[in-house]
């Protein structure tokens, strides 16, 4: 898919438009995490604004791509990004975790039925994306359509993660493709110190995927890793996609304690100040 020097500064203003909806439904929850959301606004901006074969219309249509999201946790960032591409009006991102909203602390398809899956538990959702590419397969409908399975880089300390890895390796899905938010971080620090991952190629490559590395704020190089993996048809695809957690508001990047924690009104209001102040640079920039 190619991808103009237009259509990406359209993605950028999208994408900062979508970070500042993010601080917002997060001030308005008063609770959520801050530091994931905004590090992959990129990467779901380029897939709702250019990627995906979907219809905002017609959610169910049968054709779609599947995008699986296994962090359930950065759910602001899809809520986000869904409402901006005309699946549900902006002004309900506000109900985020609020009694009886749709838009749950984690995704929950008994509220929103157009949600590929419920998640919530760190490491199931490659396996659900790996059922969803084998069903593909028996159906005779892998040529027809990708399954994309979002995941943090944290879940991987995860046994199911490397369960749903195995299997996808063995049956050589080619129409599955992972995205690791590898930003470093999770709750209780960095990554490396925690459990450490590295190296994280080797291992991914060790279980059969054709592995694929990129910077996951860079439009351009992100659509050729999309278009490469399309091309790979002898086994599955991992793209470890290289994030700042919280990126746009330079106070919250890089810092973990920033993983589950909400802006308050002083915080957002920074936070908000910023990304507006950055929003009329990339408008000008292009102009």
């Amino acid at each position: 898919m190619f991808l103009s020097d237009k259509k990406i500064e359209e993605l950028e203003i999208k994408a900062n438009e979508i970070r500042e909806s993010i601080i917002s439904m997060l001030l308005e929850a008063g609770s959520g995490h801050t530091a994931g959301p905004l590090g992959m606004t990129d990467v779901f901006t380029l897939f709702y604004f250019h990627i995906l074969r979907h219809d905002p219309k017609n959610p169910t249509w049968e054709e779609r791509d599947r995008l699986v999201l296994s962090n359930g946790h950065i759910c602001p960032v899809l809520y986000a990004t869904m409402a901006h591409a005309g699946y549900f009006p902006l002004e309900e991102l506000k109900t985020l975790r609020k009694f009886g909203t749709r838009l749950q602390g984690h995704p929950h398809r008994e509220y929103m039925p157009w949600l590929e899956n419920s998640s919530g538990p760190l490491g199931s959702g490659l396996s659900q994306a790996v059922g969803m590419a084998l069903a593909d397969r028996i159906n005779k409908k892998d040529k027809d359509r990708f399954i994309y399975c979002f995941m943090s880089d944290g879940e991987l300390d995860e046994g199911n993660s490397w369960e749903g890895a195995m299997l996808a390796g063995k049956n050589k899905l080619h129409n599955l493709i992972a995205i690791i938010d590898r930003n470093n971080i999770q709750i209780d620090g960095f990554t490396e110190d925690i459990m450490p991952l590295e190296s994280l190629v080797d291992k991914w490559k060790a279980f059969n995927f054709h592995v694929i590395e990129v910077s996951g704020h860079d439009f351009r190089a992100l659509n050729e890793a999309i278009n490469e993996a399309h091309t790979i048809y002898e086994k599955p695809v991992v793209i470890i996609a290289h994030t700042i957690p919280g990126k746009g508001v330079h106070e919250f990047e890089r810092d973990y304690k920033w993983h589950g924690k909400a802006p308050n009104k002083e915080e957002a209001k920074l936070a908000l100040y910023e990304l507006r102040t950055l929003g009329g640079k990339i408008k000008s920039e292009h102009q």
